[in-house]
């Protein structure tokens, strides 16, 4: 037996002189306290400390044996806490030792969502210790860290991280603007690299809903409202995070497609985070549309599927009424549908908080938090059940990871009580165990915190980060060739929502009044209007409606840039602006280079924009694109070529 080193010598070690011994080659092992042992001329990692070979340590053998081999081992409890996918406790910006200790240690915990958000070494730090804590657990089993999505512009509660380090790219839906399936792969591989980095192991992406309600709010996260484009693009975003579409290995991260399935129906748009949003509706009949990008990412054997919280109202699927709960408790939407019919033999992790309580306070709520003093509790069709019987129905339709949860002894419940068969535990603890030991994290789980510096936002991955950034930019209007604009002919510009420092790094005088400047660059957020915060339309209320106004009104070019996290009605912002350029996530940087010729905007809507909030309520929320006559089709998109005169070609896409 060697003596046990540190992660840095070990990983140094094995991967500088890989042995070679019986056809196997040695892969790179890290550790802090657990022991090395030899055997055959290779190294293994001896984490039950028997100072034998067990199955399970033999990286030689296939991950699903080693998985059974350690399902056979471990307690109900111990299984139990590979069935709830916790969250990482946090304190002043670290992880909580204490806290994590307890759930890893008492409750067998070895799943958890980081919300931690800071430079990358100081992530890969923290990662480190959560796994040094795994490791001193009797079996030794790694924790596996998974994320929301944390390389876009946009923060929104429960669904992104503050992007901190990472390489800057438009939202999802900007990379189904930019209609480049190749661009959307390397961006996959770079947020792989990035998070592998930091020593997170799973991604709960990619959105495969599509956007066919327009008030819905999260319709940024998709790659859009055409059913087959979006499975293209869902399709190259698994096989770029997975480093391929073979399943999982050491190189990859698991990618988590979501959510299975009909959430971009949601009923006038409302959020099923929130009890007045549980339904998504299918007055147009078309939720087989549904299903098709979700295909994409079965393709590329994606380890994991999130079901929606949705209760699809009054469904009647391939002659089959489907129950009224939401997916997560749903057995003929996750065992019949999703494992039956289309074969997915990966991880179900259900959406988070579906076993928590949701009483009056909850049900009354309508935002802007969903999380209130009753906690997190989305138990949709399952509100009087106690939280025992609803992992019970989770489990039993088809879930083997309760996302969110902190409670595995509610899984220990159930069994005791006869409402889950410890045969079913068996199987969810070896479907994630097998995972864990695909991702090589048995032999590797540490991290080198100077690398995660070097690698996570570097200049060549931002540089390709600024191109999808670019390519996403959608010229809607270009009135006289406005765009692009001379910087011979235009020194002065005015300002809103865009940072001076970006335009004085460009030589340009920044004016105080849009009268007083060549030309006028507006940014205009999603104004969110209406009681629950869903209308699309600017009222002329909004400040930066206002700023916009007052630019088009001084009679200066005016650029408005509104950002289509939904598609906005802009009506009273194409007639006005003399260039309307939209982005979906774009640094003050590139939007300048791209105004200015040194980028060309090449963007496609992803979707149709309306004309009006009343072409709105009058659609199908299921029904793709089915607007008559929209403001800008989908796949409408103009365009210039990039140089440092104003005198460019134009040319367009799609058609309004």
């Amino acid at each position: 037996m060697c003596a046990a080193a540190t992660a840095t010598t070990i990983t140094a070690l094995a991967a500088a002189s890989p042995s070679v011994a019986g056809g196997h080659r040695q892969p790179a092992l890290s550790t802090r306290d657990v022991p090395i042992i030899a055997v055959d001329g290779l190294r293994f990692r001896d984490l039950d400390r028997s100072g034998d070979l067990t199955p399970y340590e033999d990286w030689r053998l296939r991950p699903a044996r080693r998985a059974a081999d350690l399902t056979s081992r471990l307690s109900l409890e111990e299984k139990a806490g590979l069935m709830v996918h916790g969250t990482l406790a946090t304190v002043a910006g670290a992880y909580d030792t204490a806290a994590n200790t307890d759930l890893i240690g008492a409750q067998h915990i070895s799943t958890f969502i980081t919300r931690l958000s800071g430079a990358p070494a100081t992530v890969a730090e923290q990662s480190n210790a959560i796994q040094s804590i795994a490791e001193q657990q009797p079996w030794g089993i790694p924790v596996v860290i998974s994320s929301d999505p944390r390389n876009g512009f946009t923060v929104a509660q429960g669904q992104t991280v503050p992007r901190v380090g990472n390489t800057a790219f438009p939202d999802p839906i900007g990379m189904a603007a930019a209609h480049d399936i190749g661009l959307t792969r390397t961006f996959g591989d770079i947020v792989r690299r990035e998070y592998r980095a930091v020593g997170i192991h799973e991604g709960l992406s990619p959105q495969a809903d599509i956007a066919t309600e327009p008030r819905w709010s999260r319709i940024n996260g998709t790659f859009g409202s055409e059913p087959r484009l979006a499975k293209r693009q869902v399709n190259a975003y698994v096989r770029g995070v997975q480093a391929g579409s073979d399943g999982l290995d050491d190189d990859s991260v698991a990618a988590v497609v979501k959510h299975w399935v009909g959430y971009g129906a949601q009923g006038q748009g409302f959020d099923s985070h929130y009890f007045f949003g549980r339904y998504a509706t299918f007055p147009g009949n078309s939720f087989a549309a549904h299903i098709i990008p979700f295909t994409g990412a079965f393709e590329a054997d994606v380890a994991g599927v999130m079901p929606t919280y949705s209760i699809l109202k009054d469904l009647v699927y391939r002659g089959v009424p489907v129950e009224q709960v939401g997916a997560g408790f749903n057995r003929f939407l996750l065992t019949d549908l999703l494992r039956g019919r289309y074969g997915f033999s990966g991880v179900i992790v259900s959406d988070w908080g579906i076993t928590g309580d949701c009483p009056q306070a909850c049900q009354d709520n309508r935002g802007p938090s969903f999380i209130g003093p009753w906690g997190v509790g989305m138990p949709w069709g399952l509100i009087d059940a106690t939280k025992v019987e609803r992992f019970a129905r989770a489990i039993n339709a088809g879930v083997d990871q309760l996302g969110g949860s902190n409670e595995p002894s509610f899984v220990v419940q159930a069994v005791g009580d006869g409402l889950i068969t410890p045969a079913r535990v068996d199987a969810s603890a070896r479907r994630v165990l097998t995972q864990k030991f695909e991702l090589g994290l048995f032999e590797n789980p540490y991290v080198d915190p100077a690398a995660a510096a070097r690698v996570n936002g570097n200049e060549r991955f931002q540089a390709v980060g600024d191109e999808a950034q670019a390519a996403s930019l959608t010229l809607l209007t270009n009135r006289a060739r406005t765009l692009p604009a001379s910087e011979r002919e235009t020194t002065k510009v005015y300002l809103s929502g865009v940072s001076a420092e970006a335009a004085t790094a460009r030589g340009l005088e920044v004016a105080a009044t849009p009268a007083e400047a060549d030309l006028a660059v507006v940014r205009l957020r999603d104004p969110a209007g209406g009681p629950d915060r869903t209308d699309l339309n600017f009222t002329g209320s909004e400040a930066d409606y206002g700023a916009f106004q007052a630019a088009a009104d001084s009679g200066t070019p005016t650029v408005a840039v509104p950002n289509l996290s939904r598609p906005l009605v802009l009506t009273n912002v194409a007639d006005r602006a003399d260039a309307v350029l939209a982005d979906y996530g774009v640094s003050d940087e590139v939007l300048l280079e791209t105004i200015f010729g040194d980028r060309s905007p090449r963007g496609r809507l992803p979707m149709e924009l309306p004309r009006s909030m009343a072409q709105v309520t009058a659609q199908a929320g299921d029904v793709p694109d089915d607007i008559s006559s929209p403001l800008f089709d989908v796949g409408f998109g103009l365009s210039y070529r990039h140089h440092s005169h104003s005198h460019s070609h134009q040319s367009s896409h799609g058609h309004r």
